[in-house]
């Protein structure tokens, strides 16, 4: 028997899309958003990604989750709804879902077609569960176009939060706290500091699956607004960059070049990078003070036996 599933479509405009993608193109230094990697290729490249050697952060992730999967659950009780911001690993929901059974699952993401997908195979699979999948950019303010009942517990998880800005970081905090509510909880996963050798090879691996991520960020916007990248003129570099404690992903243009959007271009020489993601890397105390600014003034956290990476409950 098929589950209950529900699927809203509130997708980012071409033309809100366009004005953000002009926007970080005429910074200095210049910029694209990471949520413009995840069309239906970018998601399916980054599943790739959470199975290769060098990037622990899934594997370890789940393995928390699996390890204290029972705690969470009976700290955050029955019946909760559970909200997922992005759709990615299906291996971590099905862990969460498992443990928690809650009356609802609600995956948030911006990519159509791989949320559409992932969505009605969790709900073939939990026939007993209500899902309702809505195609939104969770990096703005989110307002939920269904009800929900029980307790409202968000799950951030992969440790995306690093992807922000620490002003962004802690807007979102706030907006997830409003979400759920006072009654309600956010299980964000952070990756922890760590071995810069560790960090570097997670995010340049050996088979290039990475690389092939961070361009197909230019494919995805020629399609989505009409640009004209080359995607063939640019290489992908990241580094660890100690000073902000975060991993940088840039594209660098191998050429002189100029791009254009309809009536606007705009050049890029050659060696020039276009910065395409932070990740940045958080230490316990830094967690829980920038939780509490959010107003979640009480948490409980789990680690793996390395510390490399943890899940916190943030709620009130």
């Amino acid at each position: 028997m098929a589950g209950d599933f529900e699927f809203f479509d509130a997708e980012l405009t071409q033309e809100t899309a366009e004005t953000q993608v002009v926007a970080g193109l005429s910074a200095s230094p210049k910029t694209i958003a990471p949520k413009f990697f995840y069309n239906e290729t970018g998601s399916k490249l980054f599943e790739d990604i959470t199975r290769l050697p060098e990037y622990y952060p899934t594997r370890t992730e789940v393995s928390v989750l699996r390890s204290h999967g029972r705690e969470m659950a009976e700290r955050i009780g029955p019946g909760s709804a559970l909200i997922e911001f992005g759709a990615g690993n299906s291996e971590k929901i099905r862990v969460l879902l498992d443990a928690l059974r809650p009356s609802v699952y609600a995956p948030l993401d911006i990519s159509r077609d791989f949320l559409r997908d992932s969505a009605a195979a969790l709900a073939a699979d939990y026939p007993g569960l209500r899902v309702k999948a809505c195609v939104v950019d969770y990096t703005r303010e989110v307002d939920l176009p269904f009800e929900t009942d029980g307790r409202r517990v968000a799950f951030f998880p992969g440790s995306s939060i690093g992807n922000f800005s620490p002003a962004d970081s802690a807007r979102f905090l706030r907006r997830s706290r409003e979400l759920v509510g006072d009654q309600g909880a956010l299980l964000l996963g952070v990756d922890l500091k760590k071995d810069v050798d560790v960090l570097h090879a997670a995010y340049n691996d050996s088979a290039g699956v990475t690389a092939a991520f961070n361009l197909n960020v230019l494919t995805h916007l020629n399609a989505l607004v009409g640009t004209d990248f080359d995607a063939a003129s640019f290489r992908h570099v990241a580094f660890y960059n100690e000073a902000e404690d975060r991993i940088e992903m840039h594209l660098e243009s191998t050429s002189s070049q100029t791009v254009t959007l309809g009536e606007w271009s705009v050049d890029i020489g050659e060696g020039e990078r276009i910065h395409t993601e932070n990740s940045h890397k958080f230490d316990h105390a830094q967690v829980v003070r920038e939780a509490a600014l959010a107003g979640f003034s009480k948490h409980v956290s789990w680690e793996d036996p390395n510390g490399w990476f943890g899940v916190y409950l943030l709620h009130n």
